[in-house]
């Protein structure tokens, strides 16, 4: 993670662009009448402009969302409560009622590039944080880069780090990865932590617990929450719905602090989506300063698992997280 100078804020472009393979587009899109749909004939991402930032939709052109759409905030714009929304999003860690859950309920400044576009919220009003997400997609694949960008305008230092939630669609499996494993007593070290929450229940039926992996199933007809958080310098978090793999990959920092007593990953379930979670280290956050966090993401198709352990998952997405 770097300090970047203090960003200009961004000019709105209002018309389709196209470079190379990759086109962006303006259209309308689950109720906003602004969104911007960048594609390079195999995958597409849709950023809102009326809200936001948020990217609401990755996918294979003409395919499923891999990303929820809570279909009560689809289309809604204005007013200071939080929504959810959907998709995946930009927040402040450690989790906390003000610095977390800013409404990004605004439109945002879209500045349209080569292979994608940045999409800037306005200054939070409750914060003094501004956010903006950065895509670029490559020109053939399914690989996009996806950088985070928190900055500080207010007049005083913020300690805090960035946390980006990407909230999966129903039906599917989260799986993540544990830093490698070793042997007793040629390892007697802790190589990694694993966090659990007031309310993480391990013997839960969702969850898969193996070596190397660990998978947790979105089950919509069970309510209660579940979460957990660990420290890979090598974050990985994939989704697996109907043969399609998403993958995000994050590098951590080993040796930094990270919120929530060490986690670079987190995952979290109910009844109505999943969260592939990455944190960044805590930072001192001086005026004018910025922070970014940049997350790889790829789409995978077709996949198939033949067993829940951990061959079976070298088999089948090993290669993918690599």
């Amino acid at each position: 993670m770097r300090l970047l100078p203090k960003a200009l804020l961004a000019v709105v472009v209002a018309v389709p662009s196209a470079v190379a393979a990759v086109t962006v587009e303006r259209i309308e899109y689950a109720g906003w009448p602004n969104c911007y749909r960048v594609s390079n004939g195999e995958v597409e991402l849709v950023v809102t402009a009326d809200v936001g930032p948020r990217i609401i939709r990755y996918g294979y052109v003409g395919g499923q969302n891999l990303f929820v759409e809570l279909e009560e905030d689809l289309g809604r714009t204005g007013d200071e409560n939080w929504r959810l929304y959907g998709g995946s999003r930009l927040w402040v860690a450690p989790e906390d009622a003000v610095y977390s859950y800013g409404a990004d309920n605004d439109p945002v400044e879209i500045e349209v590039s080569a292979r994608g576009l940045s999409a800037q919220a306005p200054v939070e009003k409750g914060t003094g944080v501004q956010k903006r997400i950065e895509v670029e997609l490559s020109d053939e694949g399914t690989q996009a880069r996806v950088r985070y960008v928190l900055a500080n305008r207010t007049i005083w230092p913020l300690r805090i780090a960035t946390w980006v939630l990407t909230m999966m669609n129903r039906g599917g499996i989260g799986i993540t990865t544990l830093p490698p494993r070793g042997t007793h007593p040629e390892v007697l070290a802790p190589t990694n932590p694993l966090i659990v929450f007031a309310f993480t229940n391990m013997s839960d039926p969702r969850w898969t617990w193996m070596e190397k992996y660990v998978a947790l199933r979105q089950d919509p007809a069970n309510s209660d929450p579940e979460k957990i958080g660990l420290f890979n310098p090598r974050t990985r978090g994939a989704y697996l719905l109907n043969g399609e793999l998403f993958v995000k990959r994050f590098e951590a920092e080993a040796g930094e602090e990270y919120p929530d007593m060490g986690s670079s990953f987190e995952a979290f379930t109910n009844e109505r989506f999943l969260e592939l979670e990455t944190l960044g280290p805590m930072r001192v956050l001086r005026p004018g300063e910025s922070m970014d966090h940049l997350e790889i993401w790829s789409l995978h198709r077709p996949v198939q698992v033949e067993r829940w352990d951990d061959s079976g998952l070298d088999r089948a997405i090993g290669p993918y997280l690599e």
